[in-house]
């Protein structure tokens, strides 16, 4: 109803507009004719040649008008209607016609539409002299006819457009709130616990991509809470195979009435063993939680990469000595790099370590340092077992063990890759592995020599 209304208002405003004009010039023509015609406005001779020559001129207009001659005096002196003539008709725009303002305008009189145009009559020997002026009224009612049938025809295309319109956005929106319910149903289950729901939505929309994001995410929540069950039952496990030895070790002794003294030592000795292996789990578990922790900061300090190295070689000689492992150390310059020694010494270490583990005797662990301009490369490779290509992604998962049997002879908890993991991101930095089953493995530490702010 809006774009109706102004629709029609405006044409109706071009079609004045532009009829004013019109009729103006069409006014200021009969002006110009009567002037030329006759010489009664000048000095009052031969009115009827006079009124003739009005008569004429209406009848010789395109559009049906009434036209009317006033004088300088407001005297209504020629009237191709004959109704009016010898009255007087003085109104604000034969006025401003006699002060040389031209007007039209619409009126309405007696329920029509009259276009009323006024112009001067100008004196042809000088213009600023106003003999009087030319009124010229016509019915335009035929053209208001024409505007309400275009109006009406508007008002109907508006209203069909405004209900194609709406279906439209109804199945469009159908079309687009679809998904997004399905999506917010499915936020919902989640949000109740139901990890494994997935949206399909076919396409390359906005929304095809957004479910692609959600689904991805439901696969990232599932695997973290897989991983955090998992993690439990892997502590629980952990703790309880010590603590169970504790126990088997002491009902022992408590049942045992005729032990004997070295029968004490050896058990207790037992005992101990698994409660340094408790507190090795738990140290591991407690390193962990506060490196994933955000509220663990790093101890920064410049220190020379090759005499950290260096130390740690030295506490691990003797390990490798006792398996006749060759450590070979290499590097071509000092290294000065922002770390926190601390963790990183126990990150290289736990690398380090478990190369001189897993390297049969005889065998060789290579430690090498480089850099460039911007990072430090530490890279430590054994001629050890190896590790199966299928595990090589899930090393750095918490208690994963490629073979437990293996890991409890050599006493590890299975925690150390993961605490070295997590300290090479606190560190900014990332780290690789390569292996080959049989042949030995190879880490790479890439850290970057200044941690930025």
């Amino acid at each position: 109803m809006l774009f109706s209304l102004l629709a029609h208002n405006t044409i109706e405003s071009y079609f004045l507009s532009n009829s004013q004009k019109e009729w103006i010039r069409q006014a200021n023509l009969v002006a110009s004719q009567i002037v030329e015609n006759s010489q009664y406005l000048q000095n009052g001779a031969d009115y009827s040649s006079f009124m003739s020559g009005v008569s004429k001129i209406a009848g010789d207009l395109t559009v049906s008008s009434r036209v009317a001659v006033i004088d300088k005096y407001g005297y209504i002196v020629a009237d191709s209607s004959r109704i009016d003539i010898n009255s007087t008709l003085i109104s604000n725009q034969v006025l401003n016609a006699l002060y040389k303002k031209d007007s039209a305008q619409r009126v309405i009189k007696d329920g029509k539409y009259i276009m009323s145009t006024a112009v001067a009559i100008r004196d042809l020997n000088n213009t600023n002299n106003i003999l009087g002026v030319v009124l010229l009224s016509a019915n335009i009612d035929d053209v208001y006819i024409l505007l309400e049938e275009v109006s009406t025809q508007i008002y109907l295309l508006s209203i069909i457009t405004s209900i194609l319109t709406g279906l439209l956005s109804f199945f469009v929106s159908a079309l687009f709130t679809k998904p997004i319910k399905e999506l917010m149903s499915s936020v919902e289950k989640v949000t109740n616990g139901q990890m494994d729901e997935k949206i399909v939505i076919k396409g390359r929309s906005e929304m095809a991509a957004l479910a692609q994001a959600f689904n991805s995410m439901t696969a990232k929540l599932q695997r973290t809470d897989e991983t955090r069950q998992e993690f439990v039952s892997n502590v629980s496990h952990e703790l309880k195979t010590p603590l169970a030895s504790i126990k088997v070790l002491s009902d022992s002794l408590i049942n045992e009435q005729s032990a004997s003294l070295e029968m004490y030592k050896e058990f207790f000795c037992d005992i101990n063993h698994e409660v340094d292996r408790l507190n090795t789990i738990i140290n591991d578990l407690l390193s962990l939680v506060r490196l994933d922790s955000n509220k663990l900061h790093l101890n920064l300090e410049e220190i020379s990469l090759n005499q950290l190295v260096d130390s740690i070689l030295k506490r691990l000689m003797p390990l490798a000595s006792q398996k006749k492992i060759l450590l070979v150390y290499e590097s071509e310059k000092d290294i000065k790099i922002e770390v926190d020694s601390l963790k990183l010494t126990l990150a290289i270490s736990n690398l380090i370590e478990n190369g001189i583990k897993y390297t049969p005797p005889h065998g060789e662990v290579d430690i090498i340092l480089r850099d460039d301009s911007n990072n430090a490369f530490i890279i430590i490779q054994d001629t050890g077992i190896g590790i199966a290509k299928d595990e090589l992604p899930k090393i750095f998962e918490r208690f994963y063990r490629t073979d437990k049997t293996r890991n409890r002879e050599t006493g590890g908890t299975g925690l150390g890759l993961s605490i070295t993991y997590r300290t090479v991101i606190m560190h900014h930095g990332t780290i690789s592995v390569e292996s080959t089953e049989g042949q030995g493995s190879t880490f790479t530490l890439k850290l970057p020599l200044k941690q930025s702010n």
